[in-house]
């Protein structure tokens, strides 16, 4: 029994110790903590890339979205990974993240802003560029070409580094502000402007020229977003006007166009391409080699009965995306020219919106050709003329250089080479420090990204 009892208890004791072993021994790590929702979010955004952005191989195996504020940095972290080739630099300069609920408002024209844009037109006069009928200072009086002598007290009589800040951040990301504006005429005027939600009016003026025996159809098409029952309503109108005056040349002003969607983008074309291109290629969409299934050809349906053998575009470096597209895929078709102070933006890639938790996100997902397969024009469009933005004076205005410029060449057929008549180019180097306070953007909505990863599953 004694030898029992004491088997029993060493036996007892190697289990205990064996128990204690285990648990000292065990090399199992711990579970992970939880993934925060913030973090799955970003995680999405780059499962996202990996299958949708246009150079998704490039982006390296250990890339860490985590690191990143939100998808909107995960979108622009993936930006250097845009190798293109003929290109030393990556090419892309747009994707991007937004909370869906701004992106709502960008999309369908509602901005909550004063409703203008500003450009130095030399080393002291910041003029206004445009200005929204139903913003703020819109509702205010103000016009493109008033100058800003002050604002909130302080004089802006030079294009510095401290004034284009101070510039900046007290038009575009302010409330309200006190300017004093020298109109045209000498005269000024102190007003506030505010903060408002308001719809944007893209298409600003559209008119007809009866000059040197040409009719000349003139439109100022600020962007390519907004309601797009509205904006087809438009074009339409816009060309029906055209047609009864017997249009013979067209001028479309997309200087400080940013572009939006190709189906308004395809709309314009449709009314502006020449009869005989009828039926024919306008364009191809081509996404990367995981969604071949999803490249399109889009050909020309002409509406309308305008039919004008060339078209004049005037352009900067805020014509971008969808607007550049428009001059790419309409040169095959009729004689396009180019009238403007600097090459375009050079965004001859799209996207579409993608929701991730709260937000949406836009890797560039596409490229578009035109019927000749040309479509890498990441270095912009360079002008074929040329010509300072006349800030000096308001839409429409023939003596606006820009205009001046294209009505010149539609009448005498006279029209330098890029080189031939060039900016001062300090007034150049003044006008493109302030940054335009739009996205550029060529969004395509014929596409969802459910109808995406049904195509990758499969």
């Amino acid at each position: 029994m004694k030898r029992i009892l004491t088997l029993s208890l060493l036996l007892g004791l190697f289990i205990s110790s064996c128990k204690k072993d285990k648990g000292t021994d065990d090399t199992t790590p711990p579970p992970p903590p939880p993934v925060s929702a913030a973090d799955k979010v970003k995680d999405t955004s780059l499962m996202i890339a990996r299958e949708a952005y246009l150079w998704y191989k490039q982006i390296p195996a250990n890339f860490n979205p985590r690191q990143f504020a939100d998808p909107d940095g995960v979108m622009t972290g993936i930006r250097p990974y845009s190798k293109e080739p003929g290109f030393t630099n990556p090419v892309d300069r747009w994707s991007f993240g937004i909370l869906q609920s701004e992106w709502d408002d960008i999309s369908s024209g509602i901005s909550g802003d004063f409703g203008i844009g500003i450009f130095f037109r030399t080393e002291n006069d910041l003029r206004v560029t445009y200005v929204e009928p139903a913003s703020s200072a819109g509702k205010a009086g103000v016009q493109r070409a008033w100058r800003i002598m002050k604002i909130n007290g302080r004089n802006i009589n030079v294009a510095d580094q401290a004034t284009i800040d101070f510039v900046v951040n007290a038009i575009y990301y302010s409330t309200s502000a006190d300017i004093n504006f020298q109109k045209p005429d000498g005269s000024t005027v102190d007003l506030t402007i505010a903060a408002t939600s308001y719809q944007e009016q893209p298409l600003v003026l559209d008119t007809v020229y009866n000059t040197g025996g040409k009719k000349i159809g003139y439109m100022v098409l600020n962007s390519f977003l907004g309601d797009q029952t509205t904006m087809k309503n438009r074009f339409q109108q816009t060309f029906s006007e055209f047609a009864a005056a017997g249009i013979t040349d067209l001028v479309v002003d997309v200087r400080y166009n940013g572009g939006g969607y190709v189906a308004l983008q395809e709309e314009l074309a449709n009314y502006i391409v020449p009869n005989a291109s009828n039926g024919n290629v306008m364009y191809k969409q081509v996404y990367n080699d995981i969604l071949q299934e999803f490249n399109r050809t889009v050909n020309f349906s002409k509406k309308g009965t305008v039919n004008v053998p060339k078209m004049v575009m005037l352009i900067s470096r805020n014509t971008a995306s969808a607007s550049e597209a428009l001059i790419n895929l309409m040169k095959p078709h009729m004689e396009v020219k180019t009238v403007g102070p600097n090459t375009t933006n050079g965004k001859p890639v799209g996207y579409f919106p993608i929701p991730v938790g709260n937000w949406y996100v836009f890797p560039v997902s596409s490229r578009l050709v035109n019927s000749a397969n040309e479509g890498s024009y990441f270095n912009g469009f360079t002008p074929d003329k040329i010509v300072a933005d006349g800030l000096d004076k308001q839409w429409g205005d023939l003596q606006e250089s820009m205009l001046a410029a294209a009505v010149n060449y539609i009448v005498t057929g006279t029209l330098r080479a890029a080189g031939g008549e060039t900016m001062n180019m300090e007034d150049l180097r003044n006008y493109e420090k302030l940054p335009m306070n739009k996205r550029k953007v060529l969004v395509d909505d014929s596409r969802t990204y459910s109808e995406i990863r049904k195509a990758i599953l499969n």
